[in-house]
């Protein structure tokens, strides 16, 4: 078994994990930001390719809007893609993912992971959060392991075109009822930099 395999049911009966969906980010003082004028002609570039594939995605769309976030955040994380998160192998947390952002140790290996982000496969948000509510509950165990206390992780299902956000705290899943959508990358890219501005704020000292 892998993070793939699980279902929410699953995580509820096996891990005792709940799930609700809520306005995550209801009442927050979130700002959208304005894209570099470097990644506005990165993701204009990418409106005229053939872009048929995740992995096309993945390169053209998803890498490029990480990579603006980590140069405004000052390369406070790192992004981490492909790369295989082992949390517990005999529970079947364990697998590939496909972008896992750390805070920036230094490490070639994953470290302090506090957001992971899933690309849905074929196009699928409800299958890819089953997948990202996993690999959160992996990371939580991760941390664990290395006495890092992260009492909030993140996570976030994309199809390059939609955006959907979830929330692991103690135990409960929130899965964010909004959908926000590649045209308004502004938005996506403000509700990013609020939940870095939280990880800056609590990993201060780490």
């Amino acid at each position: 078994m892998a993070y793939t395999d699980f279902t929410l049911a699953e995580l509820q009966k096996k891990f005792n994990i709940s799930n609700q969906v809520v306005a995550l980010f209801e009442g927050q003082d979130i700002s959208p930001i304005q894209p570099s004028a470097v990644l506005t002609e990165q993701l204009n570039e990418a409106e005229h390719l053939p872009i048929k594939s995740e992995k096309a995605r993945s390169e053209m769309i998803v890498a490029p809007v990480l990579l603006e976030l980590r140069k405004i955040n000052n390369r406070f994380f790192t992004i981490y893609s492909g790369d295989t998160l082992v949390a517990n192998k005999e529970k079947g947390l364990t697998g590939e993912c496909d972008f896992i952002l750390a805070k920036e140790t230094g490490s070639f290996s994953i470290n302090i992971p506090i957001i992971t982000i899933v690309e849905a496969k074929r196009q699928d948000i409800e299958l890819g959060i089953n997948q990202c509510a996993a690999q959160l509950y992996g990371a939580h165990l991760f941390n664990q392991q290395f006495n890092t206390a992260v009492e909030k992780l993140y996570g976030c299902v994309t199809t390059a075109d939609s955006w959907r956000f979830l929330l692991l705290e103690k135990n409960k899943l929130f899965i964010d009822r909004k959908t926000y959508y590649k045209s308004s990358i502004n938005e996506v890219l403000g509700v990013f930099q609020f939940i870095i501005a939280y990880y800056k704020e609590v990993l201060k000292n780490v």
